[in-house]
């Protein structure tokens, strides 16, 4: 499978050589954190014995098997179990971002927006909680939850309308915090974030969290929140909104919320009455490991310099710059030919005016100022769902050659960055990465290539 789409208009000018080597390896590290593949080796059925992991279920003894779902990489994941499963799956629901391509049999697909929901999420919402609720002892439910199920599954307390909680994801999303300070308020204003789901499945049911991670340690109460105990709190919430200066800008009903909710409203800490079995298919670093031995495979020496990457997106990127330009000075940490690799994610914070733009695509042109003087050196930044921010676009390839020709061309980068207005930019310098949707979603890859 190839996922980068506008190959040929990424290769049709710069260092060649440089900006294929970073793509090749861009490509096989998507290929390594495929949630199908992930899926399929993890749960087997052989008769009426299902494994997953090293737990066994004797389904000629078990009730119904239901999948519920949502996120950027739910859908593979859905299509795995039916693949597996067939007709001994009873029903399921998976809701998936607008444009999700492909067909289920037993599993109802729902389309919902990201990364602000809508009422057709708050629908689709509803409807698995009602299906939950069905559950009996002894029936299977399987908990398809990852990376963006937060705002395609909205279902707002009491009190707080989808308008409101809407209004409060657009300000997280521009404030700068990261996904954990974020979703600890998206669970404090939600009916079924934070375990409260599992809440609604009966106890005496299996639940078989199958998720995806695009959070950095792959903490489970972020990544697969509706199904597993949440450690977070309203404290934690309250104190997020006040460290990126959004308490007084939220709607009152949300500060109210926030501010008086007793402790029986607290999101559950402890699930010990239910039966979980907790798998992560593919963790956060599946891409940059796959990218480190995709270079190796290439016959590159590789360093994966970190899988945590966080801070300011143009700031992160300047610095993976500069390692470029320590490695053609001096051959340290590598030497050439070589591939740099970081994971994690980085943020952009917005106050005022913004245009278009997103966290990889500042990573790429923070680091193009200053790639100038390196040689032969290429670096790939992109978000492995295929959207960075709230763009279309996966991310950014730029090289040695990319300040040169904005600058011939008329092009302010410092100006594009200052108003986060960056992607009209790279797209009229053939610098933008297209991909559509990966299927899957761990942690942002970077990749930097520096050749002799």
């Amino acid at each position: 499978m190839t996922y980068v789409e506008n190959r040929e208009r990424l290769l049709d000018h710069g260092n060649r050589a440089a900006r294929e080597m970073a793509l090749e390896i861009v490509e096989r590290a998507l290929a390594q954190a495929d949630p199908y593949r992930a899926v399929r080796r993890l749960v087997k059925l052989e008769g009426d014995i299902l494994t997953v992991g090293s737990h066994t279920f004797n389904l000629s003894q078990a009730g119904r098997i239901f999948v519920v779902g949502a996120g950027k990489a739910a859908f593979p994941i859905a299509r795995a179990l039916e693949d597996i499963l067939g007709e001994r799956i009873q029903r399921g629901i998976v809701i998936c971002k607008y444009g999700q391509e492909g067909e289920l049999t037993r599993i109802e697909k729902r389309l919902a927006s990201h990364p602000v929901p809508d009422e057709s999420g708050f629908a689709a919402a509803q409807d698995i909680l009602a299906l939950v609720q069905e559950t009996q002892p002894g029936d299977i439910v399987f908990a398809a939850f990852t990376g963006g199920s937060s705002a395609l599954m909205p279902y707002p307390v009491a009190g707080v309308t989808l308008e409101e909680k809407k209004q409060v994801n657009r300000l997280l999303l521009y404030s700068g915090a990261n996904i954990i300070e974020i979703n600890a308020v998206r669970k404090h204003l939600s009916q079924i974030k934070g375990g409260r789901l599992a809440r609604a499945i009966h106890p005496g049911a299996h639940i078989i969290n199958l998720t995806v991670s695009d959070v950095i340690g792959d903490p489970l109460d972020y990544i697969t929140c509706p199904t597993v105990p949440d450690t977070s709190t309203f404290a934690q919430a309250r104190a997020t909104l006040t460290k990126y200066g959004l308490w007084d800008k939220v709607p009152a009903s949300v500060r109210e919320y926030l501010k008086n909710a007793g402790p029986g409203e607290e999101s559950p800490k402890d699930l010990s009455d239910h039966n979980l079995y907790n798998f992560v298919a593919v963790p956060g670093t599946a891409a940059c490991r796959g990218a480190y031995a995709a270079a190796r495979e290439l016959g590159l020496s590789a360093l994966i310099l970190s899988t945590m990457l966080e801070g300011e997106s143009r700031e992160v990127g300047g610095t993976f710059a500069d390692i470029a330009r320590e490695i053609r000075a001096s051959g340290q940490p590598l030497t050439p030919p070589c591939a740099v690799i970081g994971g994690g994610e980085t943020t952009v914070r917005i106050s005022g005016h913004c245009g278009e733009g997103g966290p990889n695509q500042e990573f790429a042109l923070g680091a193009a100022l200053r790639l100038g003087e390196v040689k032969s050196a290429a670096l790939a930044s992109v978000d492995t769902d295929g959207t960075d921010g709230p763009t279309q676009l996966a991310g950014a390839l730029v090289d040695e050659t990319t300040l040169a020709r904005a600058q011939a061309a008329g092009i302010n980068l410092d100006a594009a960055l200052a108003e986060h207005d960056v992607s009209a930019a790279l797209r009229d310098l053939g610098e933008v990465v297209l991909t559509g949707a990966t299927g899957t979603n761990v942690n942002d890859l970077k990749v930097l290539v520096v050749l002799p």
